[in-house]
């Protein structure tokens, strides 16, 4: 079992910058394929960023050249540093982790093993 814990959210205005945090517990995710997914009010929950066990990651297109995903294995812990922010990046921002969702098409399915709670994240203009 893994638990998933977001933070790191918050308000901020369009152009601005926040990074977002998901601290795993309960099991090493080290050996986990990792990414971010977020859901807007009315809207359907849709993925942001993924990372694989080693490093390389994949963008959703709307965030391509903004937002870096990244993990820190020794501990435990995966981000979303988020650049440019614009109006629209506003949503409610969920973490997910998997042992075998680890390629790019794994953004477009809600079948991760664990999910977090959740950060919102609401930009301004």
């Amino acid at each position: 079992q893994v638990q998933l814990v977001e933070s790191g959210g918050g308000s901020v205005q369009a152009g601005g910058s926040l990074r977002l945090s998901c601290a795993a517990s309960g099991s090493t995710v080290s050996t986990y394929c990792m990414a971010w997914f977020r859901q807007a009010p009315g809207k359907e929950r849709e993925g942001v960023a993924i990372i694989d066990r080693v490093g390389p990651t994949s963008y959703t297109d709307s965030v391509q050249g903004r937002f870096t995903i990244s993990r820190d294995n020794s501990k435990n812990t995966l981000y979303l540093q988020m650049n440019s922010l614009k109006p629209e990046d506003t949503a409610m921002y969920y973490c997910a982790a998997d042992k075998f969702l680890c390629s790019s098409w794994a953004l477009n399915t809600r079948a991760w093993n664990y999910w977090g709670q959740g950060t919102q994240v609401t930009v301004s203009s």
